[in-house]
């Protein structure tokens, strides 16, 4: 990345921003060694023929805007699209849908990110508790956090073997290994991610909380990708 973390922060701060762009989480991300998704900010449709050129088809279109929170609610993300010309429709539709549901939203661009498939969507976050600090999180995606509350935690700062017994303490630990015909996932690529969140919230004192999710984990020894990453910042 071309600029520290803590310039980053810095600049959002400046802003007025209590939260990171998605690029801006990426980068950070990217500093402290955790794979994310190929991506790249785009202003125009030639740059986002570029950028989606540069990351390889198929990509995702995200807008990107400090005002917007939720961006499929105002059209602001398109998934799979597999073709340049798909990027430039994209493109303006992306910035024609949100220019039309959220008129006062400032708009930065669009992100142009690799559409990541045949990974294992997984959770990893970290928040300061008022009373232990850095508490780092753990879960498997979709209905196992969202329904079942199927997660791990830990206090910061974390060994090894705390990371290990994070991802085996979650009920559905059995699919991370292979269950029913699926493969069994990269469980040390979780576990790096997990002990550079946690180093992350211990270094960044600024920042409030993290969500990386998904975190898109392939088979045993193909490691894992970060495809959405939040960061919030302390009031």
């Amino acid at each position: 990345m071309d600029k520290s973390p803590n310039e980053v922060i810095g600049r959002a701060r400046s802003e007025g921003r209590g939260k990171l762009l998605e690029h801006e989480a990426l980068s950070i991300c990217e500093y402290y060694g955790i794979p994310v998704a190929r991506y790249g900010i785009a202003r125009s449709e030639e740059e986002a023929v570029e950028v989606a050129r540069s990351v390889g088809l198929p990509v995702v279109l995200k807008v990107v805007s400090p005002d917007i929170s939720h961006k499929t609610d105002v059209g602001g993300v398109i998934l799979d699209i597999a073709s340049e010309e798909g990027v430039r429709k994209g493109f303006r539709q992306v910035l024609e849908s949100v220019r039309a549901r959220a008129p006062k939203a400032r708009l930065y661009g669009v992100l142009i990110q690799e559409m990541v498939k045949g990974g294992l969507e997984v959770i990893v976050g970290g928040t300061r508790d008022p009373t232990f600090g850095p508490v780092i999180m753990f879960g498997l995606g979709g209905v196992f956090v969202e329904v079942l509350k199927d997660v791990s935690f830990r206090v910061a700062p974390l060994t090894p073997e705390d990371a290990e017994d994070m991802v085996r303490e979650v009920k559905g630990f059995k699919i991370l290994e292979g269950y029913r015909g699926m493969p069994p996932r990269d469980i040390n690529a979780i576990k790096d991610i997990i002990l550079k969140t946690a180093k992350m919230m211990l270094e960044l004192g600024d920042v409030q909380d993290i969500d990386l999710n998904p975190v898109m984990v392939f088979k045993a020894g193909e490691g894992a990708k970060v495809a959405d990453a939040r960061f919030i910042l302390r009031g």
